[in-house]
């Protein structure tokens, strides 16, 4: 019998107040008429990817009702004020078992596509050694990331933070760099102007077909 193909999971992070995008909610902005946040995990729905985490917190209920229809699961980050860590911790913790690896995102990276998610995953498992893949365009490191499982449980224990700005900077031993083929893993939406540009650029492609159910 075939080996079973090795289990990714993603933390998808949602939490965040967007100051920087003024009075909206930018995960709820519309994108090919479809909210961000919704836009972004049905490219990971459609992906490789075997279970989804989505942690929340600041507007958490209306944005769960964006979502909440989702064949993914959805979780409450109630300390998101004290920074992006918490919510990844929230994440990691809330996945109920032990993956191949876990794949970090963000809920606004609409230009990534799904075989950008499974390059960025065939280049994880790919890997001659470390245990971060941190995808790049044209040398400009971009998200998502990708960590092993051991440095979950690192994270987990406090004794890793990928907070720290300098991390891949400070660990090359531990981080994995690939070149992406498009530029969808340096695009993400944090202020009016980059909505705007996002918006009349031309790059929006549609949402993505929902491939599977949550078992």
């Amino acid at each position: 019998m075939a080996n079973a193909r090795p289990e990714i999971a993603a933390v998808v992070l949602a939490a965040g107040s967007s100051q920087r995008m003024g009075k909206p909610n930018k995960l709820h902005l519309p994108i090919d008429g479809v909210p961000l946040l919704r836009h972004c995990l049905q490219t990971l729905l459609a992906s490789r990817i075997d279970e989804i985490v989505v942690v929340l917190g600041h507007d958490q209920a209306s944005t769960r009702a964006l979502v909440d229809d989702l064949p993914l699961r959805l979780v409450c980050n109630e300390t998101h004020e004290s920074g992006q860590m918490t919510s990844v911790h929230c994440g990691l913790a809330s996945l109920k078992t032990d993956f191949e690896g876990v794949m970090i995102a963000l809920g606004d990276q609409p230009a990534l596509r799904a075989g950008d998610i499974n390059y960025l995953v065939d280049a994880y498992l790919n890997r001659a050694d470390g245990e971060v893949v941190v995808p790049t365009f044209k040398g400009e490191r971009g998200n998502p990331i990708v960590i092993s499982n051991n440095c979950r449980a690192e994270i987990l224990s406090g004794t890793r933070n990928l907070g720290c700005r300098k991390f891949i900077e400070n660990n090359p031993e531990l981080v994995s760099k690939v070149e992406m083929r498009g530029p969808g893993v340096v695009i993400d939406l944090d202020t009016p102007q980059q909505y705007e540009k996002y918006c009349a650029s031309g790059w929006q492609h549609g949402s993505a077909p929902i491939k599977r159910q949550v078992g």
